[in-house]
């Protein structure tokens, strides 16, 4: 990988990951693309390391008061209210994307990002996500969060394994299924991100300083330098914080039929190139 590609792929990471478009499947299609190549899911997983970085400062005040809550309440049982309840559903929503990572990881490193599938996807989601918009009554504000919304969520999250789904689009479209606010849906997206990405980028920090590293078939991977992937981080991080705040106030006075016109363009562009063998399809 060159400085241009990591460059570039910081951008798209940091202008996209909460964005119901699918960050993943944007770095899977601009490797391949514009580089010839696949950065890999050790990449995406390690530059969201920088987007929920920013989702950490950006929310710290609302993070903060979610964790002393939490560890207040465990010590003192009277002393467990909404926001107790709150850090519970963020936990406890973030368990399936952990689960089904640790147990497919192998496909999602490998058949997971084939790009008929991705684009497939893109167009398929697409679709579901106007179904919610369509229909979710949004009449459930940041105070009426269950445990129920927490699961569901966390479940949708999990589906964004394959590149093309898009964990912040799934959970705004559970979210909005459920009646929740288009906003409140998009806040709780943001916290139910931060355990499983972290976790999810740090476990994958080995593969990047391995320079004999393997994918599923059996060939190495190039990884780009230790420089290069800080810098891609550290973009992803600056462009990711300006993309929290623009969402956020997007989202308060706009539906989110751009988004699902976007991926509907964008996934049949992927379809028509994979299958006119403009790019292969992995």
């Amino acid at each position: 990988m060159g400085w241009l590609e990591a460059v570039v792929l910081g951008i798209v990471q940091g202008l996209t990951e909460f964005l119901p478009v699918s960050s993943s499947a944007h770095l899977r299609i601009t490797s391949a693309f514009f580089f010839g190549n696949d950065a890999g899911a050790a990449f995406t997983a390690v530059t969201q390391l920088g987007t929920e970085t920013a989702v950490l400062i950006y929310f710290f005040s609302d993070i903060w008061r979610l964790l002393k809550a939490w560890f207040v309440g465990l010590a003192r049982r009277e002393e467990r209210g909404y926001d107790y309840k709150l850090a519970w559903y963020v936990i406890l929503g973030s368990i399936p994307i952990g689960v089904i990572g640790l147990l497919f990881e192998d496909a999602i490193k490998g058949p997971a990002r084939n790009l008929y599938l991705n684009g497939a996807v893109l167009v398929i989601f697409a679709l579901v996500l106007a179904l919610a918009e369509r229909y979710g009554t949004q009449r459930r504000g940041s105070d009426q969060l269950t445990l129920r919304d927490g699961l569901v969520m966390g479940c949708a999250q999990a589906m964004a394994l394959i590149p093309g789904v898009s964990r912040s689009g799934g959970t705004i479209t559970a979210g909005l299924f459920l009646g929740l606010e288009r906003a409140v849906a998009v806040r709780f997206s943001f916290l139910l991100a931060l355990p499983a990405v972290f976790a999810s980028g740090l476990t994958q920090i080995p593969d990047i300083l391995d320079p004999t590293a393997s994918d599923v078939q059996g060939a190495v991977v190039v990884f780009p330098s230790i420089a290069q992937m800080v810098v891609a981080t550290l973009i992803a991080f600056v462009l990711g914080y300006a993309s929290i705040a623009w969402l956020l106030r997007f989202v308060e006075n706009h539906t989110i039929y751009v988004f699902v016109w976007y991926r509907v363009l964008l996934g049949l562009i992927v379809l028509l190139a994979v299958s006119n063998g403009i790019v292969p399809a992995v």
